[in-house]
C-alpha cells in the first residue's frame, strides 16, 4: 500500500457503515429484482451498485477521496485484465452461436443415442476437460454453453442440471487447473516456515486432487442419476430425428480445438482467444457456416455480424464488473479488508488444526461472498489470513492452499444473489434458440460441483482427512507432535504485513 493512501484512508461521517451503504444498496436491489419481482436484467445490477455508490459518496468525509478509491477499484489490474477478457471470450461465444455448431452436436447425439440425463453427465465431463485446457472459468463458460445448452435442450436435457453441469465443469478446471489464476494465487500466497518460498503448484495440485476428483465424482454420478430422473429424456425427442439437423456446424470443433491447444501450449487466454477467432474465421468461411456478411455487415441500416454482436451481449456483464469492483475500491480504501485481517489474527479462537481450517473456511467464504463469487481477487486479498493462521498450528502450505481454494470455488463461488457466476450463467442462457432462459436462482440449484466440493472439503476439515504439517525443511508431515518441534524451534515468524493482499489487489 502506497504512502499516500496510508496516510488518508477513506473515511465516513456515519463511520466504518458508510463503506457498506453500496454494496447493502446492491444486494437489496438484487434480492427484490430477482427474488421478489422475479426480473433477472444485467443492466438493473450495474444501475443498482451505481446507485450505491451516488448515495454513499456524500457520507465520505471526502468527497473527492471516494471517487478517487472508486476509480482506483476499477482501474486495478485485476479489473481492468477481466474487462479486456470478457470483451475477447464474448467474441468468441458469439461466433460459435452464430456458425450452427450445437445443430452439430445434436445430430451427433441422436445418432449416437444420447439424450436427456446421460446428455447432462457427459457435458459435465466435457466441461471439465476444456476448463482444465483453458485454466479460465469464464472463458470456458462463455465457450461451452452455446455448444451445450441449445443442443441439451432439444436432446431432453433438464435445463436447470444442464445449465449446473457447464457451470460446474467451469468451476472444476479452475479448482484444479495448475494454471488457472486461482491455483497460482492460492499456491503463492502460502509461505513455507522451514525455508524460503511459497507452495509450489505441482505440489498443490497433486494433494489437491483428493478432494477435486472425489467431488467430480460425486457430481458426475448426480448428473447422470438425477438427470436422468427430471429430464424429459428419449420421450421428449422421440419426435425428433437426426435428419432434421445440420452436422455441417461440427466444423467448427477445429476451431475449438485450436483455441484449447493454443492455450494448453501458451497458457495465455488472449492468445488462445486470437488463435480460435482466427481459425473460426477461416474454418467457417470455408465450411460455408459462415458468410462474410456473418462477421460484419449492414443489415436495414444497422451493423450486424458476430464481432458487433459479441461485444453487445457482453457489455452487460462489463457494466457489472465495472460497478462491483467500484464498490470493493471504497471497501478497501475505508480499511475494511485490514481490520478484517486483524480481527481474525488477534482473535484467541484458533488454537488447534481443525479450529484454523473452519476460520480460513469461514474467512475466504466472507470474502468471496464480498468480491461477486470472484475468487482470484479474494484469494489474494485473504491468502496472507489463511497463511498466517494455519502456520500458527503448522498446517503445511498445500493444505492451507487447498483449503482456501475448495470453499472459495465451493460455495464461495455460487452463493446466491451476489454471484458474479451465477449471473454470467443466467445470462448465457438467454437467446439460445428454443432453450429457456434461466434466472440465476435456478441455475444454483443445479450447481452440483461446488456444492459438493463444500461438502467435502468441509467433511476434510472436521476429520482431518488429508491434512498434513509442515516439516524439516519444508518436508509433508502427518504427525503433528514432530511439526509442532519443528516450528517451534524456528525464529520468531515476520508476518506478511497484512495490507499486501489489498496492495496486490489494487496493483
Amino acid at each position: 500500500m502506497s504512502q499516500d493512501r496510508a496516510q488518508t484512508p477513506l473515511v465516513f461521517r456515519i463511520g466504518l457503515f458508510g463503506a457498506f451503504i453500496a454494496p447493502i444498496v446492491f444486494v437489496v436491489s438484487t434480492i427484490m429484482f430477482f427474488v421478489v419481482f422475479r426480473a433477472f436484467d444485467m443492466n438493473a445490477l450495474t444501475a443498482a451498485a451505481l446507485a450505491g455508490l451516488f448515495i454513499a459518496a456524500p457520507f465520505a468525509k471526502g468527497y473527492e477521496s471516494f471517487w478517487e478509491a472508486v476509480v482506483r477499484g476499477v482501474s486495478s489490474k485485476t479489473s481492468v485484465t477481466l474487462i479486456l477478457l470478457l470483451f475477447a471470450i464474448g467474441l468468441t461465444s458469439s461466433l460459435i452461436k452464430s456458425t450452427g455448431i450445437s445443430q452439430g452436436f445434436i445430430w451427433l447425439s441422436l445418432s449416437l443415442g444420447v439424450h436427456g440425463g446421460l446428455f447432462i453427465a457427459i457435458a459435465f465431463a466435457a466441461v471439465c476437460a476444456i476448463a482444465m485446457a483453458t485454466a479460465s472459468s469464464l472463458g470456458t463458460m462463455f465457450t461451452a454453453f452455446p455448444i451445450f445448452y441449445p443442443a441439451g435442450v432439444v436432446l431432453g436435457a433438464d435445463p436447470v442440471l444442464l445449465a449446473g453441469a457447464i457451470l460446474s465443469g467451469a468451476l472444476f478446471g479452475d479448482n484444479l487447473a495448475p494454471i488457472s489464476d486461482s491455483t497460482v494465487i492460492s499456491s503463492t500466497t502460502q509461505r513455507y516456515r522451514t525455508k524460503e518460498g511459497t507452495a509450489e503448484i505441482p505440489g498443490v495440485v497433486g494433494s489437491r486432487l483428493r478432494y477435486s476428483l472425489t467431488a467430480a465424482v460425486i457430481a458426475f454420478a448426480l448428473f447422470l442419476g438425477i438427470g436422468t430422473l427430471v429430464s424429459p429424456g428419449s420421450a421428449a425427442v422421440s419426435n425428433v430425428s437426426a435428419d432434421d439437423f445440420s452436422a455441417q456446424g461440427l466444423w467448427m470443433l477445429i476451431a475449438v480445438v485450436v483455441l484449447l491447444g493454443t492455450a494448453i501450449v501458451t497458457r495465455n487466454i488472449f492468445k488462445a482467444v486470437t488463435a480460435g477467432l482466427a481459425a473460426g474465421i477461416v474454418v467457417g468461411l470455408l465450411s460455408g457456416v459462415l458468410e462474410p456478411s456473418g462477421i460484419i455487415g449492414v443489415e436495414d441500416e444497422a451493423i450486424t455480424g458476430f464481432l458487433v454482436g459479441g461485444v453487445a451481449n457482453i457489455l452487460p456483464i462489463i457494466g457489472l464488473n465495472v460497478g462491483i469492483f467500484a464498490m470493493l475500491g471504497v471497501l478497501e480504501s475505508a480499511g475494511v479488508l485490514d481490520r478484517l485481517v486483524a480481527a481474525v489474527v488477534s482473535s484467541g479462537w484458533v488454537t488447534t488444526p481443525r479450529r484454523a481450517e473452519l476460520a480460513i473456511g469461514a474467512g475466504i467464504l466472507t470474502t468471496t461472498t464480498l468480491f461477486a463469487g470472484v475468487n482470484g481477487p479474494s484469494m489474494l486479498v485473504f491468502g496472507p489470513i489463511a497463511d498466517r493462521l494455519g502456520a500458527q498450528v503448522g498446517l503445511h502450505p498445500y493444505r492451507r492452499a487447498n483449503v482456501m481454494d475448495c470453499f472459495a470455488l465451493g460455495l464461495g463461488s455460487v452463493v446466491p444473489v451476489v454471484s458474479s457466476f451465477l449471473f454470467i450463467a443466467s445470462l448465457l442462457t438467454v437467446d439460445q434458440g428454443d432453450a429457456p432462459a434461466l434466472d440465476p436462482m435456478s441455475i444454483f440449484t443445479g450447481a452440483f460441483y461446488p456444492l459438493v466440493l463444500t461438502c467435502v472439503i468441509l467433511v476434510a476439515v472436521i476429520t482431518g482427512w488429508g491434512r498434513r504439517y509442515e516439516g524439516q525443511n519444508g518436508a509433508v508431515e502427518k504427525d503433528p507432535a514432530k511439526a509442532a518441534m519443528v516450528l517451534n524451534a524456528q525464529p520468531e515468524d515476520h508476518a506478511v504485513p497484512v495490507d499486501s493482499a489489498a496492495e496486490a489487489f489494487t496493483s
